[in-house]
């Protein structure tokens, strides 16, 4: 059976590694690492996500600002409330919560954020420095990806890593993350021909589709390392028998209506992996872990 990689764990290391950096930065230098999150309308699961920033940015020792827009905020007012924001001393990182309502065009907003201050590593000033391998911010998921095999001291130089996924958040920066580590890439997506065969190829398979279960134990080489970064929502009507066998998922099912399962089908490809992370519990954690990491990066370069 696959090791079952404890991303809870390493992102508690992380917490606390940043947690002692800002405390060090407020004691020596008397200034405290601070992040505003814009959230926008009334969406649950961006409210939750929120909030567990704020708790998390708390328990880092990180000043924490929300600004709570309404569902029908305009663009322009946005854009005020990033330009106030960005000309603050005491905010060094800005993260506007996506998704936003349709009426505003993300591709206007996120550029409008100072890019010393982007710590979600969105603007396209950081993105080309992701690509030209120069100093910037590295959007939060792909950079804990990294972190999770550094800290697992799993080789990345020299192996083959396969990526299903090409979004701007996940996919692209990860394939340019495990390039810069000397891996050799390859970025599956919904037209890739013979797409389990190429995962097949993988020493590293990086799995953010979007799609409950759908790698399988088949698509997985003998003793791969398999990161799955979906989060996907299962209801009761929908779970299939695996699901309703597994008691913690059954219980979730019960009284919940619903589970949370991956990209991967943890039951056909653990058996065949030699490492998987397990969701929730595994890349999930990173994600604010590593927003934290980045905003303290930040609060560090405003010295210079």
């Amino acid at each position: 059976m696959a090791v079952i990689i404890d991303g809870t764990r390493i992102a508690e290391e992380i917490r606390a590694e940043v947690r002692k950096e800002a405390g060090e930065l407020k004691k020596e230098r008397g200034i405290t690492p601070g992040l505003a999150v814009i959230l926008v309308g009334e969406n649950p699961a961006s409210q939750v996500y929120v909030n567990s920033k704020v708790k998390a940015c708390g328990q880092a020792g990180i000043y924490s600002e929300t600004i709570l827009k309404p569902e029908e905020a305009t663009a322009e007012e946005v854009l005020r409330d990033i330009e106030l924001l960005n000309q603050r001393e005491d905010i060094h990182g800005i993260l506007v919560q996506l998704p936003l309502p349709k009426q505003i065009d993300e591709n206007q907003v996120l550029p409008a954020v100072d890019p010393a201050k982007d710590v979600d590593g969105f603007h396209p000033v950081n993105v080309g420095k992701l690509c030209l391998k120069q100093e910037g911010f590295v959007p939060a998921t792909p950079s804990g990806i990294i972190e999770i095999l550094k800290r697992m001291n799993i080789q990345i130089e020299g192996k083959e890593a396969v990526v299903i996924g090409r979004s701007d958040i996940v996919g692209k920066p990860m394939a340019l993350l495990l390039l810069h580590h000397n891996a050799t890439v390859t970025v599956c997506h919904s037209r890739t021909v013979d797409l389990p065969g190429v995962a097949r190829r993988a020493d590293i398979l990086v799995v953010a589709i979007g799609r409950p279960a759908m790698v399988k134990g088949d698509w997985v080489k003998p003793g791969a390392v398999v990161i799955d970064v979906g989060t996907n929502r299962v209801t009761a009507d929908k779970a299939w028998e695996e699901l309703k066998k597994d008691p913690k998922r059954a219980k979730n099912l019960e009284t919940r209506g619903s589970t949370l399962v991956g990209d991967v089908d943890e039951y056909s490809v653990g058996p065949v992996a030699g490492y998987l992370t397990p969701v929730p519990g595994g890349v999930g954690p990173l994600t604010i872990a590593m927003l934290l990491k980045n905003t303290l990066l930040a609060a560090k370069r405003s010295l210079k």
